[in-house]
């Protein structure tokens, strides 16, 4: 099966791109308008470069264009982290996701959040498993960071060398870490 794999971050990616490779034909895809400000946006995409390097597989990396996004989550700005703010970001990047899958002839998709412990990974399998029936491609659900993923990414990514962020991404959660 074919998979286009959304990836966050590098260091979340080691783990799924590990697990779902061993039984699928996987292609990352780093779409993430969420980070900001651009420089970090450079830090992950080229973390991840590395690593697609290294380990030699594809990813392909659409425009960054933070003005969709912006809209996507207006009006929820000011939420915590872990909010419908978190929410509405998550699914704003899984449907994009499951229409680039759809329309580049992917079987399916999946998402290297899960990896993540400070991450709703109910909600994203949720989220992931509507978006699929809408507009018609599988969703993979998964929960990489289960035995001891999290723990594998963050050795992989000590190995590696690759860069390992501090926040999420978005602006409003570094302005947040910040208060």
């Amino acid at each position: 099966m074919r998979v286009l794999l959304h990836i966050c971050c590098a260091p979340d990616a080691t783990t799924a791109y590990k697990r779902l490779s061993k039984v699928h034909e996987v292609v990352g895809y780093f779409f993430n308008p969420n980070i900001q400000p651009y420089r970090e946006y450079e830090k992950r995409r080229n973390a991840l470069e590395k690593l697609s390097r290294a380990w030699d597989f594809n990813v392909i990396y659409p425009d960054y264009d933070p003005e969709p996004w912006f809209r996507s989550i207006k009006g929820l700005e000011e939420l915590p982290e872990g909010s419908m703010r978190c929410k509405a970001c998550m699914a704003f990047r899984l449907k994009h996701t499951a229409e680039s899958a759809k329309e580049l002839n992917f079987d399916a998709f999946a998402t290297s959040l899960t990896t993540s412990p400070h991450k709703d990974v109910e909600f994203i399998n949720d989220i992931g498993a509507k978006i699929a029936k809408h507009v018609g491609v599988e969703y993979i659900p998964s929960i990489f960071r289960k035995k001891d993923g999290f723990l594998e990414s963050v050795h992989d990514s000590r190995e590696l060398g690759l860069y390992r962020q501090n926040y999420c991404g978005c602006i409003f959660s570094l302005r947040n870490d910040a208060d």
